[in-house]
């Protein structure tokens, strides 16, 4: 099952500068497993060392905040389109 995910600039480093990739994957914790299959190092930008979601990360599939669904565990399906959106803060 075919994913479209969107890597934020920071992170297009460890994607060799590509801001949209297919990735595989039935639910996010999946997909988080097959980005770092593909791409080493990604995952530990985007989990801590219990491998749960960084606060400071926002995941959105197909729009939705993954936070207002199942969390790591949102099924995905094929087709979908998964938007990794780091937090921003200022005043």
């Amino acid at each position: 099952m075919a994913v479209k995910v969107l890597i934020p600039t920071p992170l297009q480093k460890f994607t060799a500068d590509q801001a949209t990739i297919e990735c595989e994957g039935q639910t996010i914790a999946e997909l988080l497993d097959s980005l770092e299959q593909s791409f080493p190092g990604i995952k530990t930008r985007l989990c801590d060392e219990q491998g749960n979601l960084r606060r400071f990360i926002n995941f959105y599939v197909n729009s939705e905040d993954i936070r207002f669904l199942d969390g790591q565990n949102t099924s995905l399906q094929t087709g979908d389109e998964v938007s990794i959106v780091p937090a921003v803060a200022g005043g």
